[in-house]
């Protein structure tokens, strides 16, 4: 079976194409903005055109943008394929990349947030999520994660500001997909932004 996976829910855009369990292309680029335009020609640009029989995509939390463009375009393709289509949540693969280099061991996941905040989960070192994802202020992040290892975009930031602990600066890259174990992946494919919307209706209410 072919996989080809899609991570664009932060700076950077990557896709990946599988044959069974191996690699067989690969492209990531950081990007910062520009995922509408770059991420289907990516695709394009895999051996046959990055056709696959599984679609596997970030959720997030991650850029708004970013997290509903792969969204978009995976579920496009699964439809014109007729595919499979999974989710996975952005922070597992991270902590998955950070597993994968360190010898099996709890980590942190920290990335960017919006205003300021960072998107925080630990997973124990088989990857099973400790707690749930959480949108906090740096100060806070740091006082209640204890974590040695903390890996992802704001990895030596919060390693900083605790005085304590290694970092892995990174941002995900779709080769890593595999490594995420099954009971990380999900048929739904709602995004999942991380933090309450910005937006509010008439009246000051919040979005459902």
């Amino acid at each position: 079976m072919r996989t080809l996976a899609i991570e664009c829910a932060t700076e950077a855009c990557s896709v990946a194409l599988f044959d069974g369990s191996s690699l067989a292309a690969h492209d990531h680029r950081e990007l910062g903005r520009g995922h509408a335009e770059r991420l289907v020609p990516m695709i394009s640009a895999l051996p046959g055109k990055g056709k696959a029989e599984r679609i596997l995509v970030s959720r997030g939390p991650g850029s708004f943008t970013g997290v509903r463009i792969g969204i978009a375009v995976a579920r496009a393709l699964a439809f014109a394929w007729q595919a499979e289509i999974q989710s996975y949540p952005t922070l597992a693969l991270v902590a998955a990349m950070a597993i994968a280099e360190s010898n099996k061991q709890r980590v942190l996941s920290c990335m960017s947030g919006g205003h300021g905040e960072w998107f925080v989960q630990p997973f124990d070192a088989d990857l099973n999520p400790e707690s749930g994802h959480a949108s906090l202020k740096p100060d806070d992040a740091a006082s209640r994660f204890d974590i040695p290892l903390v890996a992802g975009s704001q990895a030596q930031q919060m390693v900083d500001l605790r005085g304590t602990g290694y970092a892995m600066q990174f941002l995900p890259d779709a080769r890593f997909s595999l490594h995420l174990p099954n009971g990380l992946l999900s048929a739904d494919t709602a995004p999942l932004y991380g933090r309450a919307p910005d937006a509010k209706l008439p009246g000051g209410k919040a979005p459902a």
